[in-house]
């Protein structure tokens, strides 16, 4: 199957007092369409800036991301607003909604920026698959964290986009309620046929998926698909 999104010798570079630091060194992998792969490492490992730089959210300080056969490093920096509005969903440990409005005005953020009106058959469904109909009306204030994220994933999934980047989605959330939001993203990732990339430290969390990419130092240092890992 051929490759939505991916990237070549991908890296990004900071520079930390007078020593350079590679966060990511120098990545070539590719992600299917419809894949759910999960990112685990260490602390530092690199993991999170990887994500960031493979969906455009930081610029890379040298290689290549090629999003549905595009060299996105040709894009400036309004076309990668557009792109990353249009067709990237992203969730975040920090549910980042905006307090002052509702769920529904939350979910519908993102299609109401891009000045499109909304698919409501298409909304509907997300809120009945999130199950989430009976708290849209309410503030964020009014929200368990569980109730957030999933305002949060409905949201990242309102343009339809392809490709859904998760940092840590479950980082902020007790056990339940973490379990209840990972087999969401999984199951909005079948049900659509959305590339799903996760970031986690959590083992458990990264089992839960088809591919483990496994960093440390900026590398990715294993490939394993899930039942590989035993």
């Amino acid at each position: 199957m051929a490759n939505i999104i991916e990237c070549h010798a991908l890296t990004k570079e900071y520079l930390s007092g007078e020593s350079v630091v590679k966060a990511v060194d120098h990545i070539s992998v590719g992600f299917a369409q419809g894949e759910f792969c999960a990112i685990t490492g260490p602390s530092g490992s690199g993991k999170s800036t990887f994500l960031h730089t493979l969906s455009s959210l930081e610029n890379p300080t040298s290689g290549r991301v090629i999003y549905g056969g595009e060299d996105l490093s040709k894009y400036n920096d309004n076309q990668l607003s557009i792109l990353r509005r249009r067709r990237f969903g992203f969730v975040f440990q920090a549910y980042n909604l905006v307090q002052e409005l509702t769920g529904y005005e939350n979910i519908l953020l993102p299609v109401m920026l891009d000045k499109k009106k909304p698919d409501e058959k298409y909304i509907d469904k997300l809120i009945d698959m999130l199950g989430i109909g009976n708290r849209i009306g309410h503030l964020p204030s009014a929200l368990s964290g569980g109730q957030q994220q999933r305002i949060a994933i409905a949201r990242a999934l309102a343009n339809k986009p392809s490709i859904l980047f998760a940092d840590e989605p479950t980082g902020n959330l007790d056990g339940k309620s973490g379990r209840e939001v990972l087999s969401l993203l999984k199951y909005v990732s079948r049900e659509f046929g959305i590339t799903l990339i996760l970031v986690t430290h959590d083992l458990g969390v990264a089992e839960q998926a088809q591919r483990v990419l496994t960093l440390a130092d900026g590398k990715i240092i294993r490939d394993s698909k899930v039942g590989d890992l035993a």
